[in-house]
């Protein structure tokens, strides 16, 4: 009898566990380096949720900076884990692209952006994550976040976009620079001015893309920041406005390119808080 029950326990366990192979057991997923394209440099980490439903799991894509010519999505593994903590309901997809060399100058950087966006959209059935996506990034990744999302609505527009004192003028970025490098690093990554590339630089500019259609978006900024100006998020919160599109621009008057401590904490709350009016 003891045997009997003994054999009954264990084909219900068994059962049990492959009712759960087949989709119900949800569990939490890391995987690293996911390729979405040829490059090597075009490669993802992704961080799916427990739980995560293809009708309600909402996506953060999060895009490093660096220039556009140096940088590695580990750059960005501390905000990973902080939004997961955050926005433990969220995938998250931590991007590299191809970085600007003599053969991969803009527009590959934006190309990469949109192929790894078309990439996870595919992917949402076999993910189970929804089309509601939010894309991240900060300095030349908040330059890539924000042209990706202004500029292609297929096929998914974002729900929000949060921009770390992202370029979003270049022409004005390289013909008022902040400092003595700022011209020749566009200079590297566009092959030349905005006289001799001017349409490089006019459709690789995030302002020239936004419309009263345009996503909801966030704009943080450093008031002492020494490489993007913050008349750079000043230009896109006046068009925002302009245009009648949601936004908040947050304003820190003693920060440079990039913070951490109290106002860090600060981001994130507000990002937040953000995120919980856009993105439902």
């Amino acid at each position: 009898m003891r045997k009997l029950v003994l054999l009954i326990a264990s084909g219900a366990f068994l059962f049990s566990c492959n009712k759960g192979d087949e989709g119900d057991n949800n569990d939490a997923v890391t995987m690293t380096n996911i390729s979405y394209g040829t490059s090597s440099q075009q490669a993802m980490d992704v961080y799916l949720p427990a739980g995560r439903s293809a009708a309600t799991t909402k996506v953060m894509i999060m895009i490093h900076g660096g220039g556009w010519n140096v940088g590695d999505k580990s750059d960005f593994n501390a905000y990973v884990d902080t939004m997961k903590r955050r926005e433990p309901e969220y995938a998250i997809f931590n991007l590299n692209y191809r970085l600007a060399t003599s053969s991969t100058l803009f527009p590959a950087q934006e190309n990469d952006i949109k192929a790894a966006v078309e990439f996870i959209y595919n992917k949402r059935n076999e993910y189970r994550i929804s089309d509601k996506f939010v894309l991240v990034g900060a300095s030349a990744g908040a330059h890539l976040a924000l042209l990706q999302g202004y500029k292609y609505t297929a096929p998914v527009k974002p729900k929000a976009i949060i921009d770390f004192f992202g370029p979003t003028d270049l022409s004005e970025m390289y013909n008022n620079p902040t400092n003595p490098f700022v011209q020749p690093l566009l200079f590297s990554v566009t092959g030349g001015t905005p006289a001799t590339q001017t349409l490089i630089y006019q459709i690789s500019s995030p302002l020239n893309y936004v419309t009263n259609q345009s996503s909801p978006t966030m704009i943080l900024h450093g008031g002492a920041d020494f490489v993007v100006a913050p008349s750079q998020s000043v230009l896109l919160n006046n068009k925002l406005a302009t245009m009648n599109v949601a936004h908040q621009y947050v304003y820190y008057p003693t920060e440079s390119h990039g913070w951490v401590g109290a106002n860090l904490n600060d981001s994130f709350n507000k990002i937040q808080a953000f995120l919980a009016v856009y993105v439902n």
